[in-house]
């Protein structure tokens, strides 16, 4: 009986360590990894726009300079432009999925979906 009582307190024990250690390495992960302040997010959104509108502007240009070569039936520069926004929003969506990927692996690693 006494055997019994000593390793349930035992694996009780381990059980405890164990989440007293799973904690201390998250709070050591996150004092590693500080919060992301003000303007960090707006540099984000700033790669975000500027992801969209390089690609556009290019396109752009490129239309212009090709309408002034050949000009034609049908506009490059329209043709262009909504084929570097289509690209630019594409870039962005690609970017924005790889950023949101990687916030929910770290947050898989920290364990903070369990509270």
């Amino acid at each position: 009986m006494s055997e019994q009582s000593d390793s349930k307190q035992a694996q009780e024990g381990t059980a405890f360590s164990r989440e007293i250690g799973t904690k201390a390495a998250r709070k050591l992960k996150a004092q590693r990894n500080a919060t992301p302040g003000v303007w960090f997010g707006l540099g984000m959104m700033g790669l975000v726009g500027w992801s969209v509108a390089v690609p556009t502007l290019l396109g752009a240009v490129l239309g212009l300079w090709l309408d002034n070569r050949h000009p034609g039936q049908y506009s490059w520069t329209l043709a262009l432009l909504m084929a570097g926004l289509v690209i630019g929003c594409f870039n962005a969506w690609i970017w924005i999925a790889k950023e949101d990927q990687a916030m929910h692996e770290e947050q898989e690693d920290t364990g903070d979906n369990d509270d």
